[in-house]
């Protein structure tokens, strides 16, 4: 997943999932598919602010410039909405996009998560071979199509 030709844009992800079995295979579907870039994993709501805001263990650590964060709502601790909130109420990452990428298909959640500034909801299939190409086609829209502004 190339992006674009600019040399200026980050090749980074940030992944924010608590199920194992889920971040292994959104990197190998990511990977499957040739997205070289780093993908940072934080597996809960607290380590997903602390990641992003350099607060707790990362100690004033800012985040990596991210081309997208892909985002469960499901999390211990601090769920998906409310980092999600607080990320887009922050203007040093609101234009970050946002991919609500969840299990949940409750009409609830999804108009909570585009109210509070999600840039895409993605309900995750449950069969293997339909998740790989979710993820394919979130990777691909995000890291090649979707043209973020210029920094």
């Amino acid at each position: 997943m190339p992006t674009g030709g600019r040399k200026d844009q980050t090749d980074e992800i940030l992944l924010v999932e608590d199920n194992e079995n889920d971040i292994e295979l959104a990197i190998r579907a990511l990977r499957k598919n040739d997205f070289t870039g780093e993908v940072h994993v934080v597996r809960d709501g607290v380590e997903a602010i602390e990641f992003m805001f350099g607060e707790g263990r990362r100690n004033g650590k800012s985040a990596p410039q991210l081309r997208v964060i892909l985002l469960d709502i499901k999390l211990p601790f601090i769920d998906g909405l409310e980092v999600l909130r607080r990320i887009k109420a922050e203007p040093r990452t609101r234009m970050i996009p946002v991919v609500v990428l969840t299990s949940s298909r409750e009409e609830r959640d999804i108009e909570t998560g585009y109210a509070l500034g999600a840039n895409s909801y993605v309900v995750k299939p449950v069969d293997f071979d339909q998740y790989n190409e979710a993820i394919r086609k979130v990777g691909h829209y995000w890291m090649s199509l979707n043209r973020p502004p210029h920094k």
